[in-house]
Parts: structure tokens; sequence; C-alpha cells
């Protein structure tokens, strides 16, 4: 019987190898014959569509739309068929010096949309704004734009100029914009600076190539100052290199851990980066500064910070960008650009936000504030302490604190002048000129004066911006918050105008408070749970 058994087995393993077998060999047939059917089926429809469609339509024209089609119907703004002019002139402003307006673009709702304008660049000066949708570009509808076609019409020679028309929320009329292209130069940490108490303040507005090396300095002449803890803001961040946002969390990580995942479908996309190098900054504590407009790299510096229990993350959800695109190159020269790959922070929460039905975040940036509080259906992550962390797409802060609001009467100011963003930003530096011109021993912590604010008003009313002066003057808080800021970036810069602001700044204040009051990382996650255990009991009252 022994022997039976084992003479019989080899005959029903082949027995099986042949069934399995033929059922495979049966199924590629049926999937070959399938494929076939739909390619015939594709051939038909197009024939009789450029026979007899009412309006004549060449076949060339009808597999565009084809390619078109399908790759809409993926709900992926970020993979698109790029013809070879568009390859070669996006290679060429990529690799080569060319001008441009500085604002960090997506596409939303069917429109480009600017994610945030760059400080110091002609976006920021003409007074783009994160939410404003570009309909228009050269006199041409931007609908359906991807963000390589916006970029490479917003693009051009330095010195040229560009007309734009924007849609902003909450206002009626568009705003037509004419910008003149400037190189684009960007520091990537614009200001650091020393607050009271001995805590240190960082911002950061990009990931490009010497971002690491300008925070690691920027951080180091900090704690020389006596700086015991540091707030690394990246509000406004849009990202940048990758690279560049995984040397920026090893900055602060143990060598080996893990910063970021990227997983796909294909074996090759499939990637883990971690910490080569110990942690630089061991014991200080951080608090990261993130909003909606916080994306891309600055999500996974954020992310990975946070999932190791490095930093507090506090404001509101970042933006969602946590997608790999790759170009494929095809016949005819044309290149295929196809999203292969998603990031994943240490813990394996997903970056990326899911898409609505037409391939756009369900969240816009102006409802962030609703987007930040909610968590009800944002799946739970344990950081390597036990933290609770949420997934869903994003990063959600342990800390959420919302920036202040505006009054209805402040708000009816800002409507009015919005309305006219093609002038208000003219305005204000046509103030700001007269105001240093006038006050020649102008100090850092001047105060606003009633004589200032007569000077603000009238330039607003020469350009029509605001002619009401009881809707100017129920503003005094925020008009006076506009003089404060203008005047000292004409005068001293960047980096003295962010650190005069922060005093009004109620996320930096928040992180400050936290700092002075934490002697470690440790304790700074006790604090913020406190505060966070103290709202809960509040509400539930």
């Amino acid at each position: 019987m022994k022997i039976k058994r084992t003479l019989m087995a080899p005959v029903v393993v082949a027995g099986l190898a042949m069934a399995t077998g033929g059922w495979f060999l049966q199924r590629g047939v049926g999937e070959e014959r399938n494929i076939y059917a739909n390619a015939r089926l594709f051939e038909d429809v197009l024939r009789f569509v450029s026979d007899n469609f009412v309006d004549a339509k060449q076949p060339g024209e009808l597999y565009q739309m084809a390619i078109d089609g399908m790759l809409l119907e993926l709900g992926d703004p970020h993979t698109a068929l790029m013809p070879a002019q568009d390859y070669e002139r996006l290679r060429m402003q990529t690799q080569g010096e060319y001008g441009g307006i500085g604002i960090q673009i997506d596409r939303r709702g069917g429109w480009i949309t600017v994610i945030a304008p760059l400080p110091g660049t002609p976006g920021a000066r003409a007074g783009l704004q994160a939410g404003d949708q570009i309909i228009e570009v050269e006199g041409e509808s931007t609908r359906d734009w991807d963000t390589d076609m916006a970029v490479s019409q917003l693009r051009g020679a330095r010195g040229s100029k560009v007309r734009i028309v924007i849609a902003r929320p909450g206002v009626d009329e568009t705003i037509p914009l004419e910008i003149t292209r400037e190189e684009i130069q960007i520091q990537a940490v614009p200001s650091a600076y020393m607050m009271d108490g001995d805590v240190g303040y960082v911002e950061m507005i990009s990931f490009a190539e010497t971002s690491t090396d300008e925070l690691r300095r920027a951080i180091q002449q900090l704690q020389s100052e006596g700086a015991r803890g540091v707030i690394l803001d990246l509000r406004r961040n849009p990202g940048g290199l990758l690279e560049q946002g995984a040397t920026v969390a090893d900055l602060f990580l143990d060598r080996g851990q893990v910063i970021v995942e990227t997983k796909g479908r294909a074996q090759n996309q499939n990637h883990r980066m971690v910490a080569r190098t110990a942690d630089q900054f061991n014991g200080l504590p951080i608090v990261v500064l993130v909003e909606p407009s916080s994306a891309s790299a600055s999500e996974i510096v954020a992310g990975a910070l946070q999932d190791h229990d490095r930093a507090l993350v506090l404001g509101r959800t970042t933006y969602g960008k946590g997608s790999v695109q790759t170009l494929f190159p095809l016949s005819g020269q044309n290149w295929l650009k196809v999203t292969t790959a998603r990031w994943y922070t240490p813990v394996g929460r997903s970056i990326q936000k899911p898409y609505g039905i037409d391939g756009v975040h369900p969240t816009e940036l102006d409802d962030g504030a609703a987007a930040a509080t909610d968590t009800l259906d944002r799946p739970e992550y344990q950081t390597d302490s036990g933290r609770t962390v949420y997934g869903g797409g994003g990063i959600h802060p342990d800390l959420v604190i919302m920036p202040d609001t505006l009054t209805s009467t402040e708000r009816a100011y800002r409507q009015a002048v919005i309305r006219r963003a093609g002038e208000w930003p003219a305005a204000r530096t046509a103030m700001a000129v007269e105001i240093i011109r006038a006050n020649p021993d102008l100090t850092r912590n001047f105060t606003v004066t009633p004589a200032m604010r007569d000077t603000y008003f009238r330039m607003l009313r020469q350009r029509e911006v605001v002619t009401d002066r009881d809707i100017f003057d129920a503003a005094i808080r925020i008009v006076d918050q506009e003089i404060t800021r203008e005047v000292t970036y004409s005068k001293w810069g960047e980096a003295a105008a962010s650190q005069r602001m922060s005093a009004e700044d109620s996320q930096v204040q928040a992180a400050a408070d936290l700092l002075r009051r934490a002697n470690s990382p440790e304790s700074l996650f006790r604090l913020a749970a406190e505060i966070d255990a103290a709202r809960t009991a509040a509400a539930s009252r």
C-alpha cells in the first residue's frame, strides 16, 4: 500500500498540472479573444463615426479624443499625454533659465488653481492668493487644462508680460491682471529669528537644492543664540524636490528610521527612504506648522516627524499631494505621464487624498477649517510611542489651531479690496513708499498712526479700491496689520516683516507658548494632549 501511494502521487500531480495548465491556456485564449473583440468594436465605432457623424471628424482626431477620454476616466489629474512639443517645452523650462510669476498651481474642479504664491515673486506682488482660479491666460480659457499646459503658458522670457484672468471665491466679478515675468530664484529659508522665551522660528517656503543646508544653518544659528525649542513653519510651502524633503527629515531622525515609502503596482515603483545620519538636533523640541497649502515634500517631512514622535504638528490638515508620476516615451516622440505610485508615511498612512468624481480633491482650500477638525471618518494609526494619528490623506495635525477669523465689518472691507485685486497691491506699495518717505526715522517697532491710515485710505481711494471711509475705519485691526506688513516689508525686507507679524499670528503664538513650557519632545506631546483633552471636556459639557 505504501508503494502504491508513492507510485500514484506523480499521476495525481501530473493530472492536476494538466488540468490547471489547460484552464490557464483556455483563460489566456479567452482574454486574447476578448481583447481582439474590443479592439474590433472600437475600430467599428471609429469608422462609423468618421463616416457618418453630422460634423466631419478625421480618424486621427478621433483617436486623440479616445486617448483623452480614457485618461480622463482614470480620475487622476496628473496622468496625461504630452505631445512632443509640450515635452520639449517642459524640458527646456525645467532645465534652463526661464521667467515665471512665482506661484504653485494645481488643477481643481476643472480649473487651474493657485495653491500658494511664493513670497517676493511677481505673483505675490500682484496679489494672487491661495484658492484663486486662473480662468484665462492670454485670452484663452483654461477650462480642463492640465498643470503642465498651465506651466508652459505662464512661463516665458524674463521681462515679458502675461495677461491672466482670475476668479476668486466670494467675489462676483472676475479679476484681470497683467504680470511681468521674472527669473524665479527662491531662498528656501527666507526668515529665521529668535522669539521671546528662548524660542526660535524658521520659515521654509520651498524644497530646492539648498533647502537642507539652509535649514541646518538656520537652526544651528538659533541654537547659538540660545534657542531651546524651534518652530518649523511649513505653511504656504507647496513642496518641491522629493530628495530634499527626505534629507530635511533626516536632520531630525536617527539612522535607519523610515522617512517615506512609495508603493505602486510595478515592482520598480516600490522604494523606501530611510535616514542615513544620526539626529543632528537630538532632544530639541520642535513644532511643525502646517495648513492646506502645505503639500508634497512638506507633507513627507511633517508625516515622518509626526510618526516617529520627533515633532508636534500644529495647524490645519495639509493638502494631500502624495502621488508619483513617471514619464514613458511613446511613438511619434510623444510622452505619457502616468501616476505610478503613492507616498506613505512611516506608519503606513497614504499622503494622497482621495479624488472626487471629477478628479479633484473633495475639500477646497477655503474649507480647510472643516477638513482640519473632522477625524470621524479617518482611519487611526499609532506612532512609535503609541500616540494616535490619522490617515485618510494629508497630514492631520496633532493639535488643530485655526487662524484668526474676520469680524463682519472686517469681512466687508476685505470683500471691497479683493474686488479690485488688480489695483490693491499697487495701492499698498504706494502707501508704503509715501509713509517711509514721510518718516525717515521710522524704527522697526513703529506704531501705526492716524496719519498713516489717512495715507493708506487716500491711496485706496485714488485707485477706487475702497471709497467708503466708514468701511475702512470699521476694519482698523486688519488695516493696521496691512500697513505694518507692507511698510516693514518695503523698508526692511521679508524676514523683518515675518518677524513683526508673528505677534498677530495665532498659530505661531500657540506653538511658541508650548515650546516655552516644554523642555523635551515628550513634554511637548504631553502639553498638547492636555490641551486637546481640555477642549474635548469643554465641548462635551
